[in-house]
């Protein structure tokens, strides 16, 4: 029998090793990918209707949605996608009011669409009672994007072919970042086609493996030795479509960051810190000296799941 409401959670993520091979025929690039989650999760409130109809809705007041009036909330939103492959995938007749908290920045490069798509996929499998297992959410969630499968699986993981080829790490010991969202988003699929642009000509190979150092210092909690080997190959490419970004890095490192490096296909950035002290003393530096909004969060941060469920 189904549910009458569902909430459930999803978290985004930053990238700490992130090397981009050559493109494809089909226009996709192979990587090597550390991922890790964070604690700044989007929220999926999932009601129940039985007309078959889904209705997508917007938390007000969000800080990272700066136009809500052109929030898309019709099928091309990931989370209509989401419901809606779930019930082709099932046969579920059953509709749903879907309502979306956002506080992961958008088109910041840290997968806040595909956490939405994770969150949506796993209330409207509770709500709608289709017994999907982690698994099979998996294999639906890649299909809507190579960041999905990661977001219902939280934690750390290494990403090999698209991104989608996820091993996971098990490691519990935490790392604290600070997050500087910026006010304007970077398309990914603008960015990767600037990173060809930069890099054409070049004799470029598939990424096989992620950096051992990488690895190591993540799972040892090794702020300082993390800080040393962090690479992302998108940040060429960031920085030539928005080379403020470069500026304000520059400032977040001269503010006591352990190393400040763009997001993913950014703009946000996210700045490696010691602890959740040393977070507070290079956020008010960057607030009362340099004016830059700021949010603190800490990795690995578990993956997709249900919240609350009502009969």
């Amino acid at each position: 029998m189904a549910k009458q409401r569902v909430i459930a959670t999803a978290p985004g993520k930053i990238n700490v090793y992130f090397k981009v091979g050559p493109p494809r025929e089909d226009g996709y690039h192979e990587v090597a990918s550390l991922y890790v989650a964070v604690s700044l999760l989007e929220q999926i409130e999932a009601t129940l209707r039985t007309d078959g109809e889904l209705q997508l809705s917007l938390e007000p007041g969000s800080e990272v949605v700066s136009d809500p009036e052109n929030f898309p909330l019709g099928e091309a939103n990931l989370v209509y996608k989401a419901a809606q492959l779930l019930r082709d995938h099932t046969g579920c007749t059953l509709g749903a009011n879907l309502h979306i908290t956002k506080r992961v920045p958008i088109a910041g490069g840290m997968g806040g669409g595909s956490a939405d798509a994770a969150a949506t996929l796993v209330a409207c499998n509770e709500l709608w009672q289709t017994g999907l297992d982690r698994e099979e959410l998996g294999r639906l969630g890649a299909r809507l994007g190579a960041d999905v499968p990661f977001a219902l699986m939280g934690g750390a993981a290494i990403g090999l072919g698209v991104g989608d080829q996820l091993a996971p790490l098990l490691t519990r010991a935490k790392t604290h970042w600070v997050l500087i969202p910026a006010s304007y988003g970077l398309s990914t699929p603008r960015v990767y086609a600037m990173l060809d642009r930069l890099r054409a000509g070049q004799d470029l190979e598939v990424p096989q493996e992620v950096d051992p150092d990488v690895i190591g210092a993540l799972m040892d909690s090794d702020a300082a030795a993390l800080s040393q080997v962090l690479v992302n190959d998108l940040t060429q490419a960031s920085l030539a479509l928005a080379p403020e970004l470069g500026t304000v890095r520059d400032l977040a490192e001269g503010a006591g960051a352990l190393r400040a490096m763009v997001s993913g296909s950014g703009p946000t950035l996210a700045l490696l810190v010691q602890d959740s002290e040393h977070a507070e003393q290079v956020m008010a530096q960057l607030g009362d000296e340099v004016g830059v909004a700021t949010l603190s969060v800490n990795a690995p941060a578990p993956g997709a799941r249900v919240e609350l469920s009502e009969e």
